[in-house]
Parts: C-alpha cells; structure tokens; sequence
C-alpha cells in the first residue's frame, strides 16, 4: 500500500456516520435549492484541468473585455462632470438643515459651510456634455462617454464602499466583478492570467485585495496583480543557478505528485492547480513580452505620457492597451490618491486633487483614442469611476473651518462613466439635485451597475451563479432583489 492509498483509507475512516449524513443532508439541500431558483440554469462546468478555456456567454455580448478605472479614495464629481450653477451661488452660506438632519459623514461637525465648484465648467463635443477645466485632454474624447451621474451607494466609508462596487457586498468573502467575468467567459489568451490588476499611487486600496479577489469561485479566478516595474509578477524569474530546463523538470515533478493526490483525494482544486504552475511557467515568455512597454515607438509614449521603468498611472494605461489586444479578459487598474478631505496639501482639491486631474487626463484620452484606433474600442468596456461621490459642503472636522479645502464623503450621489463596449456614447445619463447632493432621475444602484456590465458581456446576471452557502450565489446579491438592466445606457 502507497502512501496515497493510505491517506484515502485515512480519510475515509475520519468520517463518521454522523459527519456523513450532515454532509449528505447539506448536499441533498442545495441539490433541492438549486432545482427550486431560476438563477440555476446558469451553472458553468469547468474543466478543472483547463479552467480559463474561453466559453460562450448566454447571448451574444456586446464587449469581449473589461479595462475597470478605479479611482480609490473617490474623486468629487462637483469638479469634474456634475455642473451645479446653483451650489455656486450658495458657496460660503451655511449648510441648510434638512442636508444634516438623519445624515451620516464621515468627519463633518456642527453646520459646515456650502462649496460651489473650484473649477469652470463648459459644454463641449456634439453631445454638449459639461465637463470642467481640470480635464483638457479627456475632453477631446468627451463624445465617447456614456456618463451616468446618477449613481448611489449605501456604504459612506471607503473599505466597505469599494467590497460593495466590485464584489457585489460590503463584506468579505464574494468574488469581485473581475472573477465573475472570467469565471464566465474564460480567457482568450492561455498564456497569462484572464483577470490582471495593476497599481498606482503609492498604495492599494482601503478595502485590500479583497476587491480583486475570488471569493468562492475557484482560485484560479481571482486576480493576479502585476507590476508596471521590474519583473511583471515577483518571482517570475527564475533564480540564480536554475535554469529553464532545471524549472521544467521541477514542474513535472511536482504535477506528477499533484496528479496523484488528485486521484486519490477527488480535489478538482488540485488539478486547477496544476494548470495554475504550468500558466506560471508559460508567464515567464510571455508576460514578460506583454509588460515590455519600452518596445513601444516613441509616439505612444508621447501620447500616453509614459515613463518606461517607474510605477504611474499613465504605464498601467498603456499596458492595460497590451494586455487588451493580447486577449486578457479583464484589467483593473486601481489609482490610490482620491481621498480629496483637505486635511493637507495632497489632499486640498487646490493642490493634491489638481495634481491627480494632471496624473489621469493624458493617459486615459490615450487610451480610449489608441483603442479606438486599433479597432478594440467597440468590443472593450472601459469603466472609470471611484466608490461613492463628494458632498456639496466643505468639510469641517471638530466644526472648525480647516486650513485646506475639501469635501466628506457622500454615498447619495456620484459619477462614473463608460465608453465603448456597446454603450450609448455622447449620453448623460441620470441627474441630481440642484446642490448634486442626491439623485433625483433615473437613479442607478451599484446593483445596477453590475447587471447593466454582466448584460454588455452577455449574461443575464440572475443566472451567472455558483453555489456556496447552500445558495445559488450571484454577483448582484441575491439579499437585495430588484436588481435591474440600465437597458437606456446600452447601444
């Protein structure tokens, strides 16, 4: 007897009668649940072995991939794209009562005072879109926007609002909208993972990696976040005194130990696994040529920004244009720095929220112009957007006017938009009071959102599950029903 029979024979003699029914109940119970939900004809079957292989969507989709924008730490609307004329002529006054009574912030005190935008605004593009100063460069490609201002969220602290914007729930554990979609869809490219984030700003996200995390789909699923210096992935190269040939012989190894403690165990994770090192090994090619942006000519740097070498946002958005035409499902990239309190110089909306403006302008034009002109545009979804939006008044932390100028959180209203991929471009869509304080038209739920996504890559989102929990799981979260398809924002 090997020592794989023995562990089965272990293993086997470890379940008790008790343990054993208490299992086949749990099974026998989300076998019946399954067969009672309408959600679960959207069960995939993966090959445990092949786990990214590409797969066909329930219906046609309009967009083949994602490039997700996240501003982290939320940037204001009230300085972008949400003109409010009137909040202009109250900056200064004090904040009328019915804005504070039953309201949650985060830091404000007492009665803050009311905060017209810093910034002019204008029309422009033949949409007549309002945009303001900070943005010059965004502004030539204003008329490939789909901007939603009616957003909204219920979470007002930046951890729980990003787990809800990207996982479906403000609490850990749920795989985010990265993992759906590659668990969904696959990847066209068997040589680097379906689901890549890259990172700028000097830090991740308040909520962590959680946001780009798996749950309890499989792990294969979860993105891998990659750097924009240095090797791509750390550890991809191979260390001193081992050779490609020395790797290949390790990997078969340890495949053939994984092989058989798959069949002895019935463990398809071991198997996916196995898939996993073996991508790792195909990685150390091609990763390495995809992240190669100094091959770039010297007109895409110059039209991108971009500075081979260091870590910024403009890199990440010329690799995000790399790994999209390179068939990588879905790119998240995450820019730390939005937090705009004014509680100091980086995050006064003078200086630091300036600086960002500057940071994010050039490169995202550059993007959506270079997408657009390499034909990717039209089956790329491209998302900008940060967790939740600013509020009309200046904060005020201890009710003490503060040094800097900023704005409290505000989970009422806030802006994100979409280009490409199927969405009606040149819309605006949604509106907010006349202080942009909370949505007054056709309001759009982080739900919403998700729905309106899964519908452009082809599913119906209350039929893309997976069972934990004894339920058939979804992205839009079977606790809070009503989830609907924003049908006015799809082409």
């Amino acid at each position: 007897m090997n020592l794989y029979e023995q562990l089965f024979l272990d293993r086997a003699q470890l379940s008790t009668r008790r343990h054993f029914l208490q299992r086949c109940a749990m099974g026998l119970g989300g076998i019946w649940l399954a067969s009672q939900s309408q959600a679960a004809t959207r069960l995939l079957t993966k090959d445990p072995a092949n786990p990214l292989a590409p797969d066909l969507p329930a219906f046609a989709p309009k967009a083949k991939r994602v490039i997700y924008l996240h501003m982290a730490g939320s940037p204001s609307q009230l300085e972008m794209f949400d003109y409010k004329p009137d909040l202009k002529r109250l900056d200064g006054q004090d904040c009328p009562p019915e804005f504070l009574a039953g309201k949650q912030f985060a830091f404000i005190q007492g009665v803050p005072k009311m905060l017209g935008s810093l910034f002019p605004f204008h029309q422009t593009g033949e949409s007549g879109q309002w945009i303001s100063d900070r943005l010059p460069h965004l502004e030539s490609v204003i008329d490939e926007l789909c901007i939603v201002k009616s957003m909204f969220t219920d979470q007002f602290n930046h951890g729980p609002a990003q787990l809800l914007l990207h996982t479906g729930s403000q609490n850990l554990g749920h795989p985010s909208m990265g993992s759906w979609a590659t668990y969904g869809l696959g990847s066209e490219n068997q040589n680097l993972p379906g689901f890549i984030v890259l990172t700028s700003g000097g830090s991740n996200p308040d909520a962590g990696k959680s946001v780009w995390g798996a749950g309890y789909l499989p792990s294969v699923y979860q993105g891998v976040q990659c750097r924009s210096e240095g090797d791509p992935v750390l550890y991809l190269t191979n260390p001193s005194g081992v050779s490609s040939s020395v790797r290949r012989r390790t990997l078969d190894a340890i495949s053939k130990i994984n092989h058989e403690t798959s069949q002895w165990m019935g463990d398809a994770e071991t198997v996916t696994r196995i898939a996993q090192y073996e991508m790792a090994y195909r990685m150390q090619i091609h990763a390495s040529d995809a992240f190669k942006i100094e091959s770039e000519p010297a007109a895409m740097h110059e039209l991108y920004g971009t500075e081979p070498g260091k870590e910024s946002f403009a890199n990440n958005c010329l690799l995000a244009r790399r790994l999209a035409e390179r068939g990588v499902r879905f790119i998240q990239l995450f820019d730390w720095g939005w937090d705009s309190h004014g509680t100091d110089a980086k995050t006064d909306l003078k200086q630091g929220f300036v600086d960002k403006c500057r940071q994010i302008d050039r490169p995202i034009m550059a993007l959506l112009k270079d997408l657009k002109q390499r034909g990717l545009l039209e089956e790329t979804l491209v998302i900008w957007g940060g967790e939740f939006g600013r509020t009309p008044m200046r904060e005020n932390r201890g009710g003490v006017v503060m040094d800097f100028v900023g704005r409290d959180h505000n989970p009422g209203a806030f802006t994100l938009w979409m280009a490409g991929g199927g969405v009606k471009a040149g819309l605006a869509y949604g509106e907010t009071d006349a202080m942009g304080y909370q949505v007054v038209k056709d309001p759009v739920s982080v739900h919403d959102f998700h729905a309106t996504t899964l519908k452009l890559l082809g599913f119906d989102h209350e039929k893309l599950t997976y069972p934990s929990q004894g339920a058939n799981q979804r992205l839009t979260n079977i606790t809070k029903p009503g989830s609907k398809v924003i049908g006015a924002l799809i082409a």
